[in-house]
């Protein structure tokens, strides 16, 4: 991609890119397409015009109070510069925080729960392992039940392990206990029976009947929401998937209004944590799948970008305004996770397996009680912003010591249509944190960025090194707003040999929405021996998940001839309490078929683990499917540049400071839209464009790739 097109309210014409093409999805008529990535500090928009080709990229401050009003406050603005009308977008797909923000900031919606006698409890008994660095700290405190005792109520049914019925469903007492939940003020019901994941008669009754009687009530049912086995983990995914249904909701129903009123031609898509895009409709079914909806666009955008220059084994790196965010990319595929934890509770549904940490441009830098330097995990978000904004922020932020330092120029942020004043970032600096140290404000904001840098490498070490991967065999691929300025020196501390700077590397995550595809993950649970005698359960199973998925498919309008699905199944030893994910698309339903996958599960428990035990028998656990549409939406290269680079002007020059040299060097400031395909540069050296500052330390080189991506190492002959 591109820059952002150089327009004001003058009209001046937008900057095109000739030898963009898109392909159109199912009958609708050429028009508009959009992709919008909603952040704590930015709201971005990419357009492309299916009928001239021609894109724009947009970047405005976010809304947080309402992100809906910053996505139509940037709809406007691009339809302007555009100069066509809103009926002209047929096509409009946006990742979204709502409902991650909502569970942070423990602004859920009141819920109840009714589930079998005698396991109303489920919730607060929760497991007895500890997470993370509470381990061993005897005083942690897990996280609050998400639905409170008295709003949890028992109902008679009792269905046994292999799922029939030993206790029927009395209505009368689902009734009742609907009753009492709605009397006590619960706008939504989870419903959770015992073994439903096998059988969900009851489930499907209870549903029913509250749906039927209590139409203002919202339901959530677990084997909708999670049909797995562990009933902790699918009574807390279908519980937070409750109280999060009346929040996602209200945000889709002032999304459709704003839309409405704006007179678009589409309904417009969601993206789902698993990389994939839902309808709005859908959505509002299961608000549970958007948790992780944020980063997963850019992962998805960082795929397609990278593996245009032929480099399939990737680390996303996604720097923004409140967090960065980390994927693991083998073989062109980004790691899936089956189970996420988000402020300390389980979520059981599939999304891309990236970890974040609380370290982004608006980080805040502070000195504790013990004198020590600590960065983030609060923000500064978009309100008040950084104090070099000038928005009232008062406390020294990472992109404040990068202001502070030279790598981010006065002018450069959005194209200077945002000004940011660096004595405001050096008064905070010094106020905050080197007076309190007793050091000077530049050694102060080198400190900054050394313990955001050191926070960054505990995340790539998390899913790399701690997945069994050596991040030496990976490229960085750096996006977000800061990512590009962090990548190189993080790149260095980790022996990572090559970063990848996207085209438009802070509009990245809004890119890879327009390249994503419509898709459903379904899952079965049914524990078997995986021999011959149980093949035929198997190919039943999956006869079942395809035509569920198929189902999905017809009702998000996908045609026939685009619909796709891939299968895999968990497999562990018996005995084991957890399950490795093994593909097996490619894969028949056959007893070989059948051994292969138990050979691919063998070393995948090797390489995972470092062991294996190919006499030990086998289960087949889980059973997966993901549904998806095939079509891409955006399907070349968006870069002209020819490798004959013109005569330019000399580069510009600033005083940046390098840790390197431990000192300001005068420093070559170039811009990106000046490079061609095949251009080198040796370090020091700043590349400035509207989205994203990209710096190249001393000692490491930058050369741009044919397909437009900028390519930094100490040695690019590798």
């Amino acid at each position: 991609m591109k820059q952002r097109a150089h327009l004001d309210s003058h009209g001046n014409k937008a900057r095109t890119r000739p030898r963009t093409r898109v392909r159109a999805a199912g009958e609708v008529r050429p028009g508009l397409r959009i992709g919008i990535d909603v952040g704590g500090t930015f709201t971005d928009l990419m357009l492309v015009d299916e009928r001239t080709g021609k894109t724009d990229v947009l970047k405005i401050p976010s809304t947080p109070l309402d992100p809906s009003e910053g996505i139509v406050t940037a709809l406007r603005m691009a339809l302007a510069r555009a100069g066509l009308p809103a009926r002209s977008v047929n096509f409009l797909a946006h990742g979204t925080t709502v409902t991650t923000n909502a569970v942070l900031e423990g602004k859920l919606a009141d819920a109840g729960l009714i589930t079998t006698a005698g396991y109303r409890d489920i919730l607060e008994i929760g497991r007895q392992t500890r997470q993370g660095l509470n381990l061993y700290d005897f005083r942690a405190r897990k996280a609050d039940a998400l639905v409170p005792r008295r709003h949890r109520l028992e109902v008679n049914e009792r269905l046994l392990s292999d799922g029939s019925v030993l206790r029927p469903l009395d209505l009368a007492e689902v009734q009742t206990a609907a009753e009492a939940l709605v009397a006590a003020g619960c706008s939504a019901i989870a419903i959770c029976f015992l073994h439903s994941y096998l059988n969900p008669v009851h489930e499907r009754a209870a549903a029913a009947f509250i749906r039927d009687h209590f139409p203002n009530v919202f339901v959530s049912v677990s084997h909708e929401v999670s049909r797995e086995y562990r009933e902790f983990e699918r009574f807390c995914t279908t519980a937070l998937d409750a109280s999060l249904l009346p929040v996602i909701a209200e945000y889709i129903r002032r999304f459709r209004s704003r839309l409405t009123s704006l007179g678009t031609a589409s309904h417009g898509y969601l993206m789902q944590s698993s990389g994939g895009l839902v309808s709005l409709k859908e959505a509002e079914q299961q608000a549970v799948k958007t948790l992780f909806s944020g980063p997963s666009a850019g992962v998805i955008g960082a795929v397609q970008q990278a593996t245009k220059s032929g480099r399939e084994n990737l680390i996303t790196f996604d720097m923004g305004g409140t967090s960065t965010d980390v994927c693991l990319v083998v073989n062109g595929k980004p790691s899936v996770s089956q189970m996420r934890r988000i402020a300390g509770y389980p979520v059981r549904t599939a999304s891309l397996d990236v970890h974040s940490i609380g370290a982004g441009g608006g980080s805040i830098a502070r000195v504790d009680a013990g004198g020590l330097l600590k960065v983030g995990p609060q923000s500064a978000g978009a309100v008040p912003g950084p104090a070099c904004y000038g928005r009232g922020g008062e406390y020294p932020t990472v992109t404040d010591a990068n202001v502070l330092l030279g790598r981010v120029s006065p002018d450069s942020l959005l194209d200077g249509e945002m000004p940011i004043k660096r004595s405001l970032a050096y008064d905070a600096i010094r106020r905050h944190v080197a007076d309190p140290l007793g050091v000077d404000p530049v050694f102060a904001a080198s400190g900054i960025l050394r313990v955001v840098a050191a926070n960054m490498m505990r995340a790539v070490r998390v899913v790399s090194i701690e997945r069994g991967f050596d991040p030496r065999n990976f490229a960085l691929v750096a996006f977000g707003g800061a990512g590009p300025q962090h990548a190189a020196a993080l790149a260095g501390e980790l022996s990572i040999p090559i970063v990848i700077v996207p085209e438009s590397p802070g509009i990245l995550c809004a890119a890879g929405l327009l390249g994503s595809e419509n898709q459903t993950n379904l899952v079965r649970t049914r524990v078997l021996l995986a021999g011959d005698e149980n093949l035929d359960q198997m190919v039943s199973i999956f006869a079942e998940l395809e035509q569920e998925g198929q189902s999905w498919l017809q009702r998000e309008g996908i045609p026939e001839n685009a619909q796709h699905t891939d299968r895999s199944v968990d497999m562990r030893y018996r005995r084991q309490n957890y399950e490795l994910t093994v593909p097996i698309s490619d894969l028949p339903f056959t007893p070989k078929g059948l051994q292969l996958a138990v050979a691919r599960f063998h070393e995948l428990h090797r390489h995972t683990y470092g062991t294996a035990a190919p006499a030990e028998p086998v289960q087949l656990v889980s059973y997966r499917l993901t549904a998806r549409d095939r079509r891409p939406l955006l399907v070349s290269s968006s870069f002209s540049g020819t490798g004959e680079r013109a005569e330019r002007a000399q580069a510009a020059k600033r005083l940046v400071y390098f840790d390197e040299v431990a000192s300001f060097i005068d420093c070559p400031i170039r811009r990106r839209d000046e490079l061609s395909a095949g251009d080198h540069f040796a370090g020091p050296l700043i590349v400035e464009q509207m989205d994203a500052t990209t710096v190249v330390p001393p000692g490491q080189y930058l050369q741009v790739d044919q397909v437009g991506n900028l390519v930094i190492g100490a040695d690019l002959t590798k």
